[in-house]
């Protein structure tokens, strides 16, 4: 099976290029390209792969301009790290659509999805029509508006806007309000991030998602990451993990 790769984060690419190889040793990897001028470029002067794995957003755009400029059919799976609220409109049109930092098994998933149906010569990939009118409408989606917390034996209501940021501790996850107090919540990140408004709130790692509200200051540090230093203040080092930088420098412009 070869695969072409759409992502302009190399750390990323490799990750995802290594897990492929895991998944299936036969996949070959043709190219991995990290901008929209070069995909239509490649796409124009090369057959076309067996399948694309696509970084929604690219160095210079958009990675749907590309299947705009070349109207090919080929199958894809798209990634990002937000935008959650197109996923639902997404798997009617093509793949997958999977959120970063990408998950060995879901991946396995996909390239499994992919391989069911070709064998089944049913079409992967339509158009992206569904999914980009979907992206445009945020206020289609759906996100956690209040969480129910307990302290003490009292219950109380935490409303969205007074959170600062989530975080997990021995595996025990936590809610930070913008007044500096902590409470347990029963939802972990990884659950989290999916029920959180993307616009508003970013994984940075393993252990934190933040509001973009409560950074205070950031700083460059080593390896391309980012340290963020929050309001009210962590109890741990928050730096944004190396893979999760690009997309954070992303999200920060992309939020008005």
């Amino acid at each position: 099976m070869n695969i072409l790769l759409l992502e302009d984060e190399e750390p990323a690419a490799k990750r995802l290029e290594k897990m492929l190889k895991e998944i299936d040793p036969a996949i070959t990897v043709q190219e991995s390209i990290v901008s929209v001028a070069s995909g239509i470029k490649w796409l124009n002067e090369n057959p076309l792969p067996d399948l694309v794995i696509s970084d929604i957003q690219l160095a210079d755009g958009l990675s749907f301009e590309i299947f705009k400029a070349v109207k090919t059919l080929c199958p894809v799976i798209f990634t990002t790290a937000f935008d959650q609220y197109a996923i639902e409109a997404f798997k009617v049109n093509s793949i997958d659509y999977l959120l970063k930092p990408i998950k060995k098994e879901a991946l396995a998933t996909a390239i499994e999805k992919y391989k069911k149906l070709t064998s089944a010569q049913q079409p992967a990939f339509q158009d992206i029509t569904k999914l980009m009118e979907a992206m445009a409408s945020p206020a289609q989606a759906k996100y956690k508006n209040r969480f129910v917390v307990k302290y003490g034996e009292h219950l109380k209501t935490i409303n969205i806007q007074e959170a600062a940021y989530f975080h997990t501790e021995d595996k025990i996850n936590f809610i930070t309000t913008k007044e500096g107090r902590r409470y347990i919540v029963d939802y972990n990140l990884d659950t989290l991030e999916g029920i959180l408004d993307p616009q508003i709130f970013f994984r940075i790692n393993r252990q934190y998602i933040i509001c973009i509200n409560a950074i205070a200051e950031m700083f460059s540090y080593s390896k391309s990451r980012v340290l963020i230093k929050l309001n009210p203040s962590a109890k741990h080092e928050t730096i944004v993990s190396t893979e999760r930088s690009g997309d954070f420098k992303n999200w920060l412009g992309d939020n008005k």
